[in-house]
C-alpha cells in the first residue's frame, strides 16, 4: 500500500532524491566508493559543496547580492546560539518575536548574551496567531523572528519592514513560497523539511553583517571562519549536504520555488476548505495565520477520535497526529508530498463524516 507522508520532520523528500542517494550509498559517481566514505576533500563532494551552494543562491535569488551559503551541523538549534554569538554586540541588544516552541528557544539563548527584547508573543493563546502592530527598537543589533510554525501550524504572511539586521529561521518553510529573500540578512534552516535528511544546517548570511560585536567567537561557532572556509572548516555532514544537493536539483527541475509555491497553495487549499466545510473537524490557528505547511485541526468531538484514527491508518497515511502541545492532528505537507496525498485525508474526512 501506498504511503502518505505528514510526518513533522524528518520527512517526506522527493522519491527519486531517495533513489539517487540509494546508489550513492552504493556507488558515488561510478567511483567504486560510497558517498558515505570519500572524503569531504575530494574534488567529487568539493563540486557537490560547491553546487549545492550556488543553486541556493540561484534559487534565493540572491546570486551576486553579497550572500555567503554554509552548510553546517548541530540543527537550527545550535543557530540559536551562533546567531547572538555572531551578531549581538558586547553590551548590546537583540529583538525577537515570540511565536511558539522554537521561537522560544531561540529567545532563550540569546539571553546569554544580553538584553533581549521580546516584541511581541502569541504565548498566552497557545501560540495560535502571528503578533501583529509590535515595535522594533531602533537599536537593536537585530531582529529575529520564526518565519513557520510547526507545532502550531502558524505562518507569518508578511515581514515588518525594519533598519536592523532581519534574521529569520526557516526551518520548516525554506524553499516553499516566494519571497524578497533579499530584505533578510541572515536565513537558517534545519534541512529535514524541504532540503534534504537530518544533520544539516542552511545559513544564508550577508557577509556585511559579521564581525561587527566587538567579542570573540569560538572558531566553530564564528560564522566568518565558515565563510573563510567555503563551510569546510571541519567535515561537513556530507550525506546530508548531497541529498539537499539532490533536492535543490529537484525543485529547479520542476520550475523553482514559483512552481512549488502553486502546489503548496493547491495541498493547502484543498485541505482547509475540508476541515472548515466538514462539522467534524475545526481548525487550530486562527484564520489569517494557517500555515501552508503544517496544518493542525482538531475533532469537534473527541468521540469520533478512534474510528478517524482507524480509517486514516487504514488509508496509508502516517505522521498525522499533533504534538501534544495542540492535541488533535497536525498534517505537514512540505514540498515533496503530493497533492494525491492530500486528497486521500480529504476523502477519509469525508467519509467519516457519512460514518457518524
Amino acid at each position: 500500500m501506498k504511503k502518505h507522508n505528514y510526518s513533522a520532520g524528518p520527512c517526506i523528500l522527493p522519491q527519486e532524491v531517495f533513489e539517487k542517494s540509494a546508489q550513492a550509498i552504493l556507488d558515488f559517481n561510478n567511483s567504486g566508493l560510497s558517498i558515505l566514505e570519500i572524503s569531504h576533500r575530494s574534488k567529487d563532494f568539493v563540486a557537490v559543496m560547491d553546487e549545492a551552494r550556488a543553486l541556493v543562491l540561484e534559487l534565493l535569488n540572491l546570486e551576486g547580492k553579497g550572500y555567503e551559503v554554509l552548510f553546517l551541523g548541530g540543527g537550527a538549534s545550535l543557530e540559536f546560539l551562533m546567531v547572538p554569538y555572531n551578531l549581538m554586540k558586547v553590551d548590546g541588544k537583540a529583538a525577537y518575536l515570540d511565536t511558539g516552541t522554537w521561537a522560544s528557544g531561540a529567545i532563550k539563548e540569546a539571553k546569554h548574551f544580553g538584553e533581549t527584547v521580546v516584541v511581541a508573543s502569541s504565548k498566552s493563546e497557545n501560540y495560535n496567531h502571528i503578533p501583529k502592530g509590535y515595535t522594533i527598537p531602533a537599536d537593536a543589533d537585530y531582529f529575529h523572528c520564526t518565519s513557520n510554525n510547526t507545532i502550531f501550524g502558524t505562518q507569518m504572511k508578511s515581514f515588518p519592514e525594519v533598519n536592523v539586521p532581519l534574521v529569520c529561521d526557516m526551518s520548516s518553510d525554506i524553499f516553499s513560497r516566494v519571497l524578497d529573500f533579499s530584505k533578510f540578512d541572515l536565513i537558517y534552516a534545519g534541512a529535514q523539511k524541504n532540503m534534504g535528511p537530518a544533520g544539516a544546517t542552511l545559513v544564508v548570511v550577508k557577509t556585511e553583517i559579521l564581525g561587527k560585536t566587538g567579542r570573540t567567537i569560538p572558531s566553530i561557532l564564528d560564522y566568518k571562519q565558515h565563510v573563510d572556509k567555503e563551510s569546510m572548516y571541519n567535515t561537513p555532514p556530507v550525506f546530508p549536504v548531497y541529498a539537499s544537493l539532490l533536492t535543490l536539483q529537484w525543485l529547479k527541475k520542476i520550475g523553482g520555488i514559483a512552481a512549488i509555491e502553486k502546489i503548496n497553495e493547491a495541498k493547502a487549499n484543498l485541505l482547509y476548505t475540508e476541515i472548515d466545510r466538514n462539522p467534524l473537524f475545526k481548525g487550530a490557528a486562527v484564520k489569517e495565520d494557517r500555515s501552508n505547511m503544517n496544518v493542525t485541526f482538531l475533532l469537534n468531538d473527541d468521540a469520533h477520535q478512534e474510528k478517524f484514527d482507524a480509517m486514516w491508518k487504514a488509508a496509508g497515511i502516517s505522521g498525522l497526529p499533533g504534538h501534544r502541545s495542540v492535541g488533535g492532528y497536525r498534517a505537514s505537507m512540505y514540498n515533496a508530498l503530493p497533492l494525491e496525498s492530500v486528497q486521500v485525508l480529504v476523502d477519509v474526512m469525508q467519509e467519516l463524516e457519512k460514518n457518524i
